[in-house]
């Protein structure tokens, strides 16, 4: 039975699982480092303690010093929440080893499908459609030469351990390729520790479509419907939509059970996410699984009305899904902004700081997850997004309608935002039809 959760992770997140948790009866506690002494999450956990300086590395990736809090405190899980130690094999399996929970699948899944590369097989095995690429990783220039040559170029090099849009090189012809395979590689190396790449097709101009799942450990796994997330910049997300205006019934229907199917081929238990392209013909392959919540689950909650964290936690307490797939009902539509600390018009460059204002949009329909408020001050040291805003409305059009009424109401003071680049994506005649793809924001913005 799980009493008393540790959150591994800070920002809004945490402040979402920790709302989550109090609402089920369950004691918290948040970690920080010491550049989070004052975050709003260290407030509102039952208990807070602080676990390395201000690096990441001697903190919020501090695995020893993370366990050694959940001990100290009488913790008996963990959730990891997403980024940080959230995928890390190691950190779930010291967590099993130590008879802590962890809210999420296995270690031994998470090491299975956080490599890219053995989850392509894993699924073509399981009938999944996948990419056209290499078979394995490519162990050198020589190899990747000839494996461009026989998939045909354009082609993409991604980091077999890799995600966040990292270690990612889009090469188009064979004059381009080395110098991208090996700074792939040294990127993969930096950021991931593993310099493993593989190769695939790359599908020109797709949507992104990513189905979120949720399994037991009775067997049962069920999926939530689509979202969208195909507007992004440099292949990290900026604005999320479900349900997603391309799928047809049919289509739907095909994604939703490879999604299912896929998760079934690794025995997967908690919440999930099965990430799809779909070309301009319909047709569409399996493109990686994330092993842990997704910064834009809100818009999957608002249209089907699930608590995808406490559906986290009633599993990993050994609960059996309350509800299966017939009972799934998607309603309305919703859309979600991110909200970062940067300036669009300066290259995005981050701009950390104090926030000497802060207004926070409502109304109906309108939610916003954030852990900022009124002379919080932003540290340099994390990633930039401050706020997620999201829209609920009976149909896309209603849904844009009242996303461009809340960021018009979101006022904040002291630092730059992506408030108004997000508005105008919003007013784009080709959002608003639907008629965008994965390079939208490059085609439209050229950046």
């Amino acid at each position: 039975m799980i009493r008393k959760v540790l959150i591994a992770n800070r920002g809004e997140i945490a402040v979402r699982i920790i709302r989550a948790c109090k609402e089920l009866g369950i004691k918290t506690v948040a970690i920080y480092s010491e550049a989070d002494k004052e975050a709003m999450h260290t407030q509102l956990a039952d208990e807070a303690i602080c676990v390395g300086t201000s690096k990441s590395k001697d903190s919020y990736l501090n695995e020893s010093n993370i366990i050694s809090a959940a001990v100290i405190t009488g913790c008996n899980a963990i959730h990891p929440g997403f980024g940080f130690l959230s995928e890390k094999a190691s950190f779930a399996n010291m967590c099993e080893e130590c008879n802590i929970k962890f809210i999420g699948p296995s270690s031994e899944t998470i090491s299975i499908m956080g490599n890219k590369s053995k989850a392509r097989e894993i699924m073509k095995n399981a009938s999944v459609p996948v990419i056209p690429g290499s078979d394995g990783t490519i162990k050198n220039l020589d190899e990747a030469i000839l494996e461009a040559k026989r998939i045909g170029y354009p082609i993409m090099i991604k980091a077999a351990l890799g995600g966040g849009g990292k270690g990612i090189r889009i090469v188009k012809s064979e004059d381009e390729l080395e110098n991208a395979f090996l700074t792939a590689k040294s990127e993969a190396k930096n950021n991931f520790g593993d310099d493993s790449m593989y190769m695939e097709k790359f599908i020109e101009n797709p949507r992104h479509i990513e189905f979120q799942i949720l399994g037991d450990s009775f067997g049962n796994i069920i999926h939530l419907g689509e979202r969208d997330c195909s507007i992004q910049r440099r292949n990290q997300k900026v604005l999320e939509e479900a349900p997603s205006s391309i799928l047809s019934e049919e289509l739907r229907k095909k994604m939703g059970d490879a999604a299912v199917n896929a998760a079934k081929a690794v025995n997967y238990i908690n919440a999930g996410t099965i990430e799809f392209l779909v070309d301009k013909y319909g047709e569409f392959y399996f493109m990686e699984m994330n092993t842990r919540i997704q910064v834009e689950h809100p818009v999957t909650e608002m249209i089907t009305s699930i608590d995808i964290v406490k559906e986290q936690i009633k599993i990993a307490n050994g609960e059996e899904l309350s509800i299966k797939q017939d009972d799934i009902r998607i309603e309305g539509h919703a859309i979600e902004c991110r909200i970062n600390a940067e300036n669009p018009s300066k290259a995005f460059a981050p701009s950390p700081g104090k926030i000497n204002f802060l207004n926070i949009p409502g109304g109906n329909g309108i939610r916003v997850d954030t852990a900022a408020y009124p002379g919080y001050v932003i540290p340099p040291t994390y990633d930039s997004m401050i706020a997620k805003v999201i829209a609920y409305g009976k149909d896309r059009e209603e849904a844009i309608n009242k996303m461009i009424r809340a960021l018009d109401e979101f006022v904040i003071d002291g630092i730059d935002s992506n408030v108004d680049f997000q508005i105008d994506i919003l007013n784009n005649e080709r959002f608003r039809l639907g008629t965008f793809d994965t390079s939208f924001i490059s085609n439209e913005y050229g950046i």
